[in-house]
């Protein structure tokens, strides 16, 4: 399977790659941990090469010089940019001092965005994320901004990344009642060590029809096959960054090796193909400091697994959500369908009736 499979993200007309790339390593400014302006354009020119639309970044990464990279790319490539679905995020500050600088007003939300298409050398963003939740500013607000901003022709799409659920689904349902810019995506984290996603905002989603965009779906690289018990790390920039695995972390890491080796793939295939069978359509982000690392990220598009495969990885992957979604499982159907089989969904009798009738 190439990157020209695409899928239709959230409820649009826009249809994007299974894999979106990320590049947030584009640049080798300080603290990004990145790549070269060389490296970042073989990366971008291979993953198109391939069939792969969907490039993502954001104002600040690497203090802007990713979005100058992609920039300067489509500048000397004339003809690319209009096949390609483009995305950055605004949030981040990157004027020390200004307290208008960053966030999601009206005023710092059309400054980023200006700023973000003269480093991109282009007219519009396919697809425009906020980057976080401004606890300072009113959601409509930034949602009337966007709608404004997409009427104007300068954002085609929009989404939200890293936000609470409340606050996403007050949004979304503001935006559908008042006629605005719905969102069609929404960038959260989301692994096999990392599902607390699954408590809220992934449900809403599927509810919704919005697509979910995982960022680190290798959870730092620790799913990359690069970390096994007793071993050193050598050749990872992150490391230094995130530390290493915790010991619950590595039983997780020792099954998806297990399957890698039973398949004859990557550990990156397996846990990437595990994200891409999630229900509704999930769009990982893969991101790469070199070219190689972006050829074994696709071979994650050659690999099933079987339901087998997906349920073991499930279960030992499993989280503990947070209350109340403990509330929503056996215990649901246990009250709520008393023993009946709804929806292909069989529930068992709540324990007192079996020793009782109904008297009232």
């Amino acid at each position: 399977m190439m990157l020209d499979h695409y899928v239709t993200l959230g409820r649009s007309g826009l249809r994007v790659s299974p894999f979106a790339l990320g590049a947030m390593t584009f640049g080798e400014d300080p603290g990004s941990a990145g790549c070269s302006v060389e490296e970042s354009e073989k990366i971008l020119a291979a993953y198109l090469d391939r069939g792969g639309n969907f490039v993502d970044t954001a104002n600040f990464y690497s203090n802007g010089h990713s979005e100058k990279i992609l920039g300067d790319f489509f500048a000397a490539h004339p003809g690319r940019r209009q096949h390609v679905v483009l995305a950055s995020k605004f949030f981040g500050n990157m004027f020390p001092g200004d307290p208008n600088g960053g966030g999601a007003g009206r005023s710092s939300i059309i400054a980023q965005l200006d700023e973000t298409l003269r480093r991109l050398q282009t007219e519009y963003l396919d697809l425009y994320w906020l980057h976080n939740w401004d606890r300072s500013t009113p959601i409509e607000e930034t949602m009337r901004t966007l709608d404004d901003l997409v009427r104007a022709g300068k954002i085609r799409y929009i989404g939200f990344s890293n936000t609470p659920a409340w606050v996403t689904a007050q949004a979304q349902t503001m935006a559908l009642l008042k006629g605005w810019t719905p969102l069609i995506a929404l960038q959260v984290e989301y692994s096999l060590l990392a599902r607390t996603v699954e408590g809220e905002l992934a449900p809403f989603a599927r509810d919704q029809g919005i697509s979910l965009v995982p960022w680190s779906p290798l959870k730092n690289g620790f799913l990359s096959g690069k970390y096994r018990r007793d071993a050193q790390v050598t050749d990872s920039a992150r490391a230094a960054y995130v530390g290493g695995p915790t010991d619950d972390e590595y039983v997780v890491i020792d099954a998806v090796a297990a399957i890698a080796d039973e398949l004859g793939t990557t550990s990156a295939a397996v846990s990437l193909a595990w994200l891409r069978a999630r229900q509704g359509t999930v769009v990982p982000i893969v991101g790469a400091r070199r070219r190689e690392h972006l050829e074994i990220n696709l071979v994650a598009l050659e690999v099933t697994l079987t339901p087998e495969q997906l349920q073991g990885l499930d279960e030992v992957s499993a989280p503990t959500l947070d209350y109340p979604a403990p509330m929503h499982g056996a215990q649901r159907a246990m009250l709520q369908f008393a023993g009946a089989t709804v929806d292909g969904e069989a529930s068992a009798v709540y324990p007192p009736l079996l020793q009782s009738t109904v008297r009232y």
